[in-house]
């Protein structure tokens, strides 16, 4: 059974499902409309880290299923680096779990894996909403200065670069208490996270996401592809996703609608709790018939 009243706990929600691919390891909680909740890449990042304090408020609503991403948490590693695998990845993951419809959720590049799911299924996509992470930089530097502390961490994983690498993930650093710090210290070094986020992320790799970010003829194509309606949210002081990615998006899929969370970085679902809980569930509940196509 679901746990369906708070305080949920990271144990009692957790869950797993043999696919193809591998075994891929999720959280459970809530009743409603299944809500696939995707996480960001970076070092210690989980389903539960990423969403595990918002869960209280969209259990309410959803059958929260809160995925770790292979190469993440407790999910298979992928042969390969992993932004070839995500999507393939969550698409498996609703297939075996029998989802016919389904809203999804993604920070970041978990954002990026449910637009590439949104536009090969729109069939089945009820909505989608993103924080950062989809679109495209027009104007900002590649790589930017939260990917370069991140890729600093991966070559030298010291406790002192973490923290660095967190600072640049929000907006006001009185944000990071010394539990987070702590818990996020303690899951990014483990041997298996460090493997797969070095699949990710290295001096090498990064000329190699720069050159896809430049080739962005596949990422327009996914962007009109998005037939559900859309909700792109972003933090206007991301240091990682800068916040100009988001003109193709806005510009580009069919219903799409935009907000800004000033004083705010990337971690906008943490920096920022009410409120984005308040416009995302907002827009995920809102009748179907009140949306302008």
């Amino acid at each position: 059974m679901n746990a369906t009243t708070p305080p949920f706990t990271e144990e009692d929600t957790s869950r797993t499902l043999r696919t193809e691919h591998g075994v891929l390891h999720f959280h459970e909680v809530g009743h409603g409309p299944p809500l696939v909740m995707l996480h960001g890449s970076g070092p210690g990042a989980t389903g539960w880290a990423n969403f595990g304090e918002n869960l209280a408020a969209f259990a309410t609503h959803f059958r929260c299923l809160v995925l770790d991403l292979p190469g993440f948490g407790r999910s298979y590693t992928p042969p390969t680096n992993l932004v070839l695998h995500g999507a393939e990845a969550v698409a498996a993951f609703v297939d075996g779990l029998g989802l016919d419809s389904f809203s999804l959720l993604g920070n970041s590049l978990g954002g990026k894996f449910a637009s590439q799911v949104a536009a090969a299924r729109p069939d089945q996509v009820r909505r989608l909403a993103t924080i950062g992470g989809v679109g495209l930089p027009l104007f900002s530097p590649l790589p930017s200065e939260g990917i370069s502390r991140l890729v600093d961490f991966v070559e030298n994983p010291t406790r002192e670069l973490l923290i660095a690498w967190m600072r640049s993930m929000v907006f006001d650093t009185a944000t990071l208490t010394e539990e987070m710090i702590d818990r996020r210290w303690e899951a990014a070094t483990e041997p298996e996270a460090l493997a797969g986020i070095r699949q990710i992320y290295s001096r090498e790799m990064l000329s190699f996401l720069r050159d896809i970010m430049l080739d962005n003829t596949n990422e327009f194509v996914t962007l009109r592809g998005i037939q559900a309606p859309t909700l792109v949210t972003w933090g206007r002081d991301d240091r990682v996703t800068p916040p100009d990615g988001l003109i193709p998006a806005m510009r580009l899929i069919r219903d799409c609608e935009v907000h800004i969370f000033p004083d705010c970085g990337h971690w906008t679902m943490i920096e920022r709790k009410d409120e984005f809980e308040r416009v995302v569930i907002e827009f995920l509940t809102r009748d179907e018939s009140e949306t302008t196509l």
